[in-house]
């Protein structure tokens, strides 16, 4: 059996910090998969991959990040539909998502799970986008692997990461409550105070308030350029998704606690 120390070093190896960013488009395209297939009930554990506009099944060569795009110059080779800029930009997402997580962390065990966080909360930043909502299938998992994550590492301590994602959740819920009683409509969805959860379960309760000001933050400004540059109008009724915000926020406050060395948690 793999022993805590032996772990952390095979995962510091640095063929297999290599091998993280390597895959990350891989990763970014079972995403984008995710993403589209999830929330509309199809399949997307066994599902063959197809073309969205005649249902053609894709050859291997179709899969590969970028280049499926790029040789078949963005468009299905069976009936010439156009492929969605949405494939490419996941895996260069993620892809990015896995530079950072070993710059950041500065490869090893933190690397990866920043990684897999940063993954996580990509599909789901991907999903409310486009659907407007946070499926428990994916933000309870990543609770529950924060909650892991912190017993791996020691860092935060478990007692920590219990009460941010109790905290987490409870703070967005009797705010959700409150601003449909006094509103008539609602604010913020039962989705986003359990990714708020889950960011607790990461980051420990003493990072709450830094992820929900970062993430009203990020929220705001991507709002006010939109209006900008004229791709939207905005009002008091207009439904904002919060969680690609939120999820910027938790991944960014997490990296910066990666910075911390954890090797010695290992022993």
């Amino acid at each position: 059996m793999m022993t805590g120390d032996t772990l952390a070093r095979f995962l510091g190896d640095p063929v297999v910090t290599a091998f993280l960013i390597v895959v990350s488009p891989f990763v970014g395209s079972f995403l984008d998969l995710l993403a589209t297939r999830m929330p509309t009930g199809r399949n997307w554990i066994a599902g063959r991959s197809a073309c969205e506009s005649c249902g053609a099944t894709l050859a291997v060569r179709d899969l590969v990040p970028f280049a499926g795009f790029a040789l078949n110059r963005g468009r299905c080779r069976h009936c010439g539909g156009t492929i969605p800029w949405r494939h490419p930009a996941t895996e260069a997402a993620a892809l990015a998502v896995a530079v950072v997580a070993v710059l950041a962390a500065g490869g090893g065990v933190e690397a990866w799970l920043a990684a897999l966080l940063g993954w996580g909360l990509l599909a789901l930043a991907a999903i409310d986008l486009e659907h407007g909502l946070l499926p428990n299938r994916l933000t309870l998992p990543l609770a529950v692997a924060g909650l892991a994550a912190a017993g791996l590492t020691g860092r935060p301590d478990i007692v920590g990461v219990l009460v941010g994602a109790a905290a987490g959740f409870l703070v967005f819920a009797v705010i959700g409550v409150a601003y449909r009683r006094l509103r008539g409509r609602d604010g913020l969805g039962l989705g986003d105070a359990k990714l708020l959860a889950a960011g607790g379960a990461w980051c420990g309760w003493q990072a709450l308030p830094a992820i929900v000001f970062v993430g009203a933050l990020a929220t705001l400004a991507a709002v006010a350029l939109l209006a900008l540059v004229g791709r939207g109008r905005f009002d008091m009724a207009t439904r904002i998704p919060f969680g690609p915000g939120l999820a910027l926020a938790i991944w960014l406050v997490y990296l910066l606690g990666a910075r911390i060395p954890v090797s010695a948690s290992f022993g």
